[in-house]
């Protein structure tokens, strides 16, 4: 990692360019936001994490801020999730999403007026639920209550400014005499399918004859007020609006919008120059990938980020989120090792902060816990919990004493229980076959029963020792596996395979030398000698 940590040096960035701002306002604004088109992907948590911790950073040096985020429900819904009745959506393509019936998907909790807001709710619970707690609130109320009529009016009045600007920034025509406003069709409610004529600093004139992404026009013609919720700004103009709207400091944005000439650029210029208002301080971030793969909310493609947050407590899923550099990806892949490496990540972090090293990876320890929820505690290793947890014969604490070397504290127990916890649910849903296990107590393995003269060979020499050893210790175990592996010249696969085999009926497992040692003795060396007749 870097000598400073990346939200330190965002923010250290932040204080040395806006001093004067600092001290004339009451409260920083930081502002973060997501259109909920549908479930949102888990890779829009990483924005959530990033302004979040920023506002930490910013508390801790005494600077008073505030952390907005927008739930955009005034935007157009644009497509229909394929977990969605196709046949029941489709007349509302076209309208804001607030306008939008809610799904006939599971209730939750305080009930959901509407489309926007069943699935905005659920993103707020999983942002709560992982340590995070901006102030929520819907666009389409701020419109409706006049907070846009001032910006709306000047980007109308400079509808020519803006039309250059895109033109000069991202090489984007706009017809002459287009204006950028997105009226409401009073006849069939739809914001999409419009399109503006004329505004004669009161009213805007307007067609309904627009097909886009699958919304039928009316055909109505109409002339309305811009204002109050009858109509909304077309995306880029609206970004740069919401700057000046909210009196926004710092708002970073992913990659995809970061890009010289794409859509941060765009509405930069068009705060500048048509608003009068000086960005945001700027930061960028690389995606958050789930096996490899970017997502989409409205789509319905990929992981929602309620259930990859479900899969870990949230300190942990906070790790996931910031434990790396901004401009560099994360590959979230629940079903291979992600899971286990993150809890063996954080059991790393832990030990080093708790020698007093700082640095910014104990930086990074300190601001994923809240004050004061940093314990001492045992960490026993998450993939090993994952495995005795599937071993009907093993109790979980006395085995977890045991590799403790000390009874448990009520602060251990509780972490064995939590990190039981996560290890069972990540076993019922996301773990691969590699590491569902299950001890072959009643019989013999099919596999086993093939084992070659120099496999059983090496397995008598296993046996001997298990026999001879009073009890067994992992380590010593492993030590003597590995003599025998050398001594009798057997292939590593050939030898280890044959051991997995022999127990679970599967050629790969925990460490070996810990998985034979937490073995019932006496169950070993029947099956030792079974396998070895």
């Amino acid at each position: 990692m870097s000598d400073m940590f990346w939200a330190d040096k965002i923010v250290d960035d932040f204080l040395a360019e806006r001093k004067q701002i600092i001290d004339t306002k009451e409260s920083i604004i930081i502002r973060d936001e997501k259109t909920p088109s549908g479930r949102v992907h888990v890779g829009s948590m990483r924005g959530v994490a990033m302004h979040g911790v920023i506002s930490r950073v910013l508390a801790e040096r005494g600077v008073e801020n505030t952390y907005l985020y927008e739930f955009n429900d005034f935007d157009a819904f644009d497509s229909i999730p394929a977990y969605l009745d196709e046949k029941k959506y489709i007349e509302h393509l076209g309208k804001p999403l607030c306008a939008v019936p809610a799904p006939d998907l599971p209730a939750q909790a305080g009930g959901d007026e509407n489309y926007a807001q069943y699935f905005a709710n659920e993103f707020a619970r999983t942002i709560e639920a992982s340590g995070f707690y901006p102030q929520f609130y819907y666009s389409s109320d701020e419109y409706r209550a006049g907070k846009y009529n001032d910006v709306i009016r000047t980007a109308l009045e400079r509808a020519d400014d803006i039309r250059r600007i895109y033109k000069e920034v991202s090489g984007g025509e706009r017809p002459e005499g287009w204006l950028p406003i997105m009226v409401v069709c009073e006849k069939c409610g739809k914001v999409a399918t419009t399109r503006a004529t004329s505004f004669d600093a009161e009213q805007v004139s307007y067609v309904c004859d627009q097909e886009i992404g699958g919304a039928t026009p009316c055909g109505h013609t109409g002339s309305v007020s811009p204002f109050n919720g009858n109509a909304k700004l077309p995306w880029k103009v609206e970004w740069a609006a919401k700057f000046r709207v909210y009196d926004v400091d710092i708002e970073g944005a992913g990659k995809d919008h970061a890009t010289k000439g794409g859509s941060k650029h765009v509405a930069n210029e068009i705060a500048r120059q048509v608003f009068e208002y000086s960005p945001p301080h700027d930061f960028w971030y690389e995606f958050f990938l789930v096996g490899g793969k970017k997502m989409s909310s409205s789509k319905g493609a990929g992981s929602s980020a309620s259930e990859v947050a479900s899969l870990l407590p949230p300190h942990i899923f906070q790790l996931a989120l910031l434990g790396r550099q901004p401009k560099r990806a994360i590959n979230f892949d629940p079903e291979g090792d992600t899971i286990p490496l993150l809890f063996d990540q954080y059991d790393t972090l832990a030990e080093k902060y708790a020698t007093g090293i700082e640095d910014d990876e104990t930086r990074l320890f300190g601001l994923i816990h809240r004050e004061g929820d940093i314990h001492a505690r045992y960490l026993p290793r998450f993939s090993q919990v994952a495995f005795m947890i599937q071993m009907p014969h093993m109790d979980l604490e006395d085995e977890v004493a045991k590799m403790k070397e000390a009874p448990l504290s009520e602060a251990d127990k509780k972490e064995l229980k939590e990190r039981a916890y996560y290890a069972r649910k990540w076993l019922d849903t996301y773990a691969s076959e590699r590491y569902i296990y299950e001890l072959q107590l009643e019989r013999v393995p099919e596999e086993a029963k093939e084992f070659s003269e120099g496999q059983k060979a090496a397995l008598r020499r296993v046996l001997t020792v298990v026999r001879d050893s009073e009890a067994l210790d992992g380590q010593e175990l492993h030590t003597a596996l590995h003599d025998i592996k050398a001594e009798t010249d057997t292939e590593p696969k050939a030898f280890f395979g044959a051991l997995y085999l022999a127990f679970l009926g599967k050629e790969s497992g925990p460490k070996i030398g810990w998985f034979l040692s937490v073995l019932p003795k006496d169950f070993i060396e029947q099956r030792l000698e079974e396998v070895t007749s």
